[in-house]
């Protein structure tokens, strides 16, 4: 059994994360703002991108980190004010790291520690409205291949960019038929990310099966990266 910490894990990729991980039998820690149960998860109140988090409850040995918290602040760069580009970075790259530098030690007494943050399909292709979101996101790219490089080889560091998937998050972008419709036609797979399929890739990176896979982006993004739709 290994014991594993997922940063805003009570909603979307982070709720199917912590089921997955707690259906194979390892124990689970969630952090959030807010109190909302995950069935056999160790739940705690932290908000990383606000304070320095509390370590009350996690375990003496922490097999991995996941940092789940995003934001999609899309609008004109015109329209986009300092305090929203500070605000995106709090909340996708300040968060980050404060809890990797809170939980760095408890991730160095593993014999397998990996870790996992998320970026965005929109950090490396250009698209419209972005602009604020695509900086901090980028920032997180930089921030993994960098961690991988320090930290090995005792701590694998990867990182996740996924497209719209279908979250709470995406609410607004995908909250009827013709909105759901398009956004799939977008990506070349001609489907919306489920949280599932993202949080399976979050699962393996996790695992000693993919031991030898550190300082990477990951897209699990329907296509949209890389094919021509």
């Amino acid at each position: 059994m290994k014991h594993y910490l997922i940063v805003g894990g009570t909603r979307g990729i982070g709720a199917a994360l912590a089921t997955q991980l707690i259906g194979e039998g390892h124990s689970v820690t969630i952090w959030a703002r807010n109190a909302v149960d995950v069935d056999g998860a160790h739940f705690f109140i932290n908000n990383p991108a606000e304070r320095a988090p509390d370590l009350t409850g996690l375990p003496d040995v922490l097999d991995g980190l996941v940092y789940c918290p995003g934001s999609i602040n899309l609008k004109p760069f015109a329209r986009l004010s300092v305090d929203d580009f500070l605000q995106d970075f709090q909340i996708n790259v300040l968060g980050a790291v404060r809890t990797l530098q809170s939980v760095a030690p408890l991730l160095k007494k593993s014999n397998h520690a990996s870790v996992v943050l998320f970026s965005s399909v929109a950090a490396t292709l250009g698209m419209p409205f972005h602009a604020s979101v695509a900086s901090s996101k980028a920032a997180i790219e930089g921030l993994v291949k960098s961690l991988a490089a320090e930290w090995a080889p005792a701590i694998r560091v990867n990182g996740i960019a996924p497209s719209l998937t279908n979250t709470s998050l995406a609410e607004k972008l995908l909250n009827s038929a013709d909105k759901m419709d398009a956004a799939a036609k977008r990506h070349p797979l001609q489907k919306v990310g489920d949280p599932k399929e993202v949080a399976a890739m979050a699962a393996f990176l996790l695992s000693p099966q993919a031991g030898w896979i550190s300082g990477q982006i990951l897209h699990v993004d329907g296509g949209m990266s890389t094919l021509k739709n």
